[in-house]
């Protein structure tokens, strides 16, 4: 979020195939019709389909296995639906036909919130043997479902764009084409995770039409430090999510108090490895490495980045790192200085971008000149900012937010918007208590600026 008020799987789509999968209807087959080795039907735990669910016994080895049938031969779309309600990752060994892949099932936070994770395999026309296997003593995860045929990342941003370079100032697909990303930011994961489910993340996907969506984990504030496992599965889990729908993901080291990210320098390193190491397959990433520096010298911010962008390119030489900005990520401006300071002295790495943060209702022509400059001269990407007050709360001011809009429009300068959740600040997007039953597509559970900022991302830049 933004300032000091704010105190506020799915795993990966295993590349099986780099074929484009093709649309076909979706086939459920429920776990508790499956064969069942080493587990149980339980229906104790609520949110599930058809009947109940399969308990994976505590042990190596127990599966499930499901009798699939395809009507044709070829590329297909697995998609299975769990929940698990610890803090550790259960993994499983994804056999489809004898051809067995490893999948993350990291937690979801709780017993009932079921969570989706899809793989891209080849199947042979009429019978298929699906066998999700638990690879560790803890066994496997809650398992609900297995779908064929959906959800498919045909037509989705990050098909259509493929891995993200920065070329020049701007951010550009894989062709070289000069784009502009549009979507929004979770709150805090230690406050409203259950806003991020399944049901929230295909509104945002399809219904919202979003490319981007920034994961944002708060270090301090009950989060990270208090428990860095949990917090890393459920970043885990998010960048699945993202991708599972061909969402591009912003993995967000949300530092805000202290202000100087060197506090937090250790932990990041130990993050950043985790995540860099597990996802660097994948073409959906940006790492946002220091949300809002405060109380420092850009110099500061500028010799840290130099010591956290290591440790992402040893795993991950590709994707765009953004660099958080000084003064709450203002380019120095709400502590009188001026964007030339980051001019003058880039970080000296390359397919680095920089942050900008603003809210409407208190950052005015100031703040939106600076970005203009800046963006003539370095690679800016608004990761986050409202239609209203810095604290994320009071009246919109829709028409600066607009202003705002036109020019990012116009210099191709993506943007996220704060924030996807039901807390009770006028910037969340959500009605309080929409979450975790819904509904988030339409406009029936929107607060004005949820509504106003739907409609944007509804209007996608030119791909």
């Amino acid at each position: 979020m933004h300032r000091s008020m704010r105190l506020a799987v799915v795993a990966a789509i295993a590349a099986l195939s780099l074929q484009a999968v093709p649309a076909q209807a979706a086939t459920t087959y429920e776990a508790e019709n499956a064969t069942v080795s080493q587990g149980a039907v339980e229906s104790n735990h609520t949110g599930y389909s058809g009947t109940g669910f399969v308990n994976y016994d505590n042990t190596t080895g127990s599966y499930v296995e499901f009798a699939v049938d395809s009507p044709t031969a070829g590329p297909a779309t697995l998609t299975l639906r769990y929940a698990n309600g610890t803090s550790a990752n259960r993994p499983m060994a994804i056999a489809v036909n004898g051809a067995t892949t490893a999948k993350d099932f990291p937690g979801t936070g709780a017993w009932t919130t079921w969570q989706e994770s899809s793989l891209t395999t080849t199947l042979n026309a009429g019978a298929n043997t699906v066998r999700t296997t638990a690879t560790t003593a803890e066994g496997g995860p809650n398992l609900d479902r297995l779908v064929l045929g959906a959800p498919s990342a045909a037509g989705t941003p990050v098909q259509a764009n493929g891995q993200l370079t920065v070329c020049g100032v701007r951010l550009c697909n894989q062709s070289g084409k000069q784009i502009q990303l549009r979507g929004m930011s979770s709150h805090g994961l230690q406050w409203y995770y259950q806003c991020l489910n399944t049901a929230s993340l295909d509104a945002l996907a399809n219904d919202w039409k979003a490319d981007v969506l920034r994961i944002s984990m708060y270090i301090q504030e009950d989060g990270y430090e208090t428990n860095p496992r949990l917090f890393t599965d459920r970043v885990h889990n998010l960048i699945e999510q993202a991708t599972a729908r061909g969402m591009y993901a912003i993995i967000d080291w949300h530092m805000l108090d202290p202000g100087d990210p060197n506090y937090n320098l250790s932990r990041a390193k130990t993050f950043f490895t985790e995540i860099a190491q597990r996802h660097n397959g994948k073409n959906n990433l940006l790492y946002e490495i220091a949300n809002e520096p405060s109380g420092v010298s850009w110099s500061t911010i500028r010799n840290y980045a130099h010591q956290i962008i290591p440790v992402i390119r040893q795993y991950d030489p590709e994707a765009p790192i953004i660099v958080g900005t000084r003064a709450w990520s203002s380019l120095g401006v709400s502590d009188g200085a001026t964007e030339t300071e980051v001019i003058n002295n880039p970080v000296n790495a390359a397919n680095i971008m920089y942050t900008f943060h603003f809210y409407a209702a208190s950052h005015g022509s100031e703040y939106l000149n600076a970005l203009s400059r800046a963006a003539d001269r370095i690679p800016m990407f608004v990761t986050e900012f409202g239609t209203q007050e810095y604290t994320g709360d009071g009246s919109n001011n829709f028409t600066r937010s607009q202003q705002y809009l036109d020019l990012m429009a116009q210099k191709k300068i993506s943007w996220v918007n704060w924030n996807f959740s039901d807390d009770e600040r006028s910037g969340a997007v959500f009605t309080e208590g929409t979450c975790p039953g819904g509904p988030y597509a339409g406009t029936s559970r929107l607060k004005p600026a949820g509504a106003w900022i739907r409609d944007r991302i509804r209007t996608p830049d030119d791909f």
